[in-house]
């Protein structure tokens, strides 16, 4: 299963792409996203909806992972970052493919085996169990792809296996 990672962001969208069978992944590639901050936002949205159709025309995931917005202390920041999320999750489903959302304890859950890890923990881990050399940069495209990871060890869920066609929800 090949698996689109997606770090949202406004002025950076990470992503991160794996290929993930039998409970083995491979990193395909990773980067970033990038918008300009004098853009207005709207013209922000249209280049990430762009530049991600792009990455699906290119990589043909079977499914997307994408992390679930986490509101720190400045709201103004994380209204832009949803609206940037709803800009990716419309863009995947025009293009029919499956998305799948994961909280940061889930994905820290999954990448290191304990919810409260720390972020230097999760890249350290996506680093090794993708048997890179290096952590990724930016830390956007290690984030997305520790999110691919996510999916890739919830994709292979009891349940999942059983009917397909069930969707979790994480």
């Amino acid at each position: 299963m090949r698996i689109l990672g997606i770090d949202p962001g406004v002025a950076t969208v990470g992503f991160g792409i794996i290929v993930s069978d039998r409970g083995q992944q491979q990193m395909i590639q990773y980067g970033a996203i990038t918008t300009s901050a004098g853009m207005p936002l709207a013209t922000r949205l249209v280049q990430i909806a762009s530049d991600l159709e792009q990455l699906i025309h290119q990589f043909q995931p079977d499914e997307i992972a994408v992390e679930e917005l986490f509101f720190s202390k400045n709201i103004t920041t994380g209204i832009a970052v949803a609206h940037a999320r709803g800009v990716i999750l419309y863009t995947a489903e025009r293009n029919q493919i499956p998305v799948y959302e994961y909280t940061p304890m889930q994905v820290k859950q999954a990448v290191v085996g304990y919810g409260l890890a720390e972020k230097n923990q999760v890249m350290d881990m996506t680093r090794r169990l993708l048997k890179l050399k290096a952590v990724p940069r930016p830390d956007d495209a290690a984030d997305a792809l520790a999110i691919a990871i996510c999916h890739a060890r919830s994709a292979t869920s009891l349940l999942r296996r059983q009917d397909p066609n069930v969707k979790e929800t994480v």
